[in-house]
């Protein structure tokens, strides 16, 4: 049976964190399935558009040797229910594993109907750092019927919230980076370019 790891994320932007998971999920399953969603638990500052873009041009910069990462923004849907029967529909009984953040483990059982989604997903927690998984919280996921699997990899500390709130370029690709630049996102940005320009 095909192995899927399905991998949505909020990419705003897409982070060298994302890259590492990427590859490794490459590794590791035999199609990995990557999508830019909207969390109605976070607000977002680019569009989705500019977001799903972002991840198709980190996704060729990975240049998998098993050409398995793909772009699927048709999956994008802030219920992640809704995302799986999509994904079901297109692959039918392929062996799906959904990919989320350490952070998002205690968010978790808030989302839409995640007892029926979690029948039909296994689960892949990856360790971000400063969010090491709780036992209990993993426990309360194992209680409502997860499948849950930590994932053996180290992303490195950085994260878009840091990038989005301090301009912390370390975070990011420099494909990535330059997309940023000539779309001129991020309110941070556009407020350097205006100094700039003053000066």
């Amino acid at each position: 049976m095909i192995k899927i790891a399905l991998f949505g994320t909020s990419a705003d932007p897409p982070t060298a964190g994302h890259r590492t998971i990427l590859n490794w999920l490459s590794q590791h399953f035999d199609w990995v399935v990557v999508w830019a969603s909207d969390n109605p638990f976070k607000s977002h500052q680019t569009s989705l558009e500019h977001r799903s873009a972002m991840l198709l041009l980190m996704i060729q910069e990975i240049n998998s040797p098993r050409q398995n990462l793909c772009l699927y923004p048709e999956l994008s849907s802030p219920r992640t229910l809704e995302t799986v029967e999509l994904a079901k529909s297109l692959w039918g009984d392929a062996d799906f594993t959904l990919v989320i953040g350490s952070d998002l483990v205690e968010q978790l059982p808030r989302w839409y109907q995640v007892e029926h989604l979690l029948k039909q997903v296994k689960l892949l927690v990856v360790p971000r750092p400063g969010y090491p998984p709780e036992e209990l919280d993993l426990w309360q996921l194992r209680r409502i019927g997860a499948d849950v699997a930590i994932a053996s990899l180290s992303a490195p500390d950085v994260s878009s919230t840091s990038y989005r709130e301090t301009g912390d370029t370390e975070a990011l690709t420099p494909t990535i980076e330059d997309y940023i630049n000539r779309e001129h996102l991020y309110a941070w940005h556009e407020a350097q370019r205006r100094a700039k320009v003053a000066h």
